[in-house]
């Protein structure tokens, strides 16, 4: 029982982390988190496959 509470608990922490980095990124004018181009893409290059 405390063992599956533990585990709950880490999953949690981990997908609020996310959440916060990702609220975090657009808020500071990241238009696609995770491109490389960052504040400068236009997402057309996040979601076309360029390479």
């Amino acid at each position: 029982m405390l063992e599956n509470l533990i585990i709950i608990l880490i999953v949690a922490v981990i997908v609020c982390s996310i959440l916060y980095y990702l609220n975090k990124a657009k808020k500071q004018g990241h238009k696609c988190v995770g491109c490389p181009y960052g504040k400068q893409c236009s997402k057309k290059c996040c979601s076309s496959k360029q390479q």
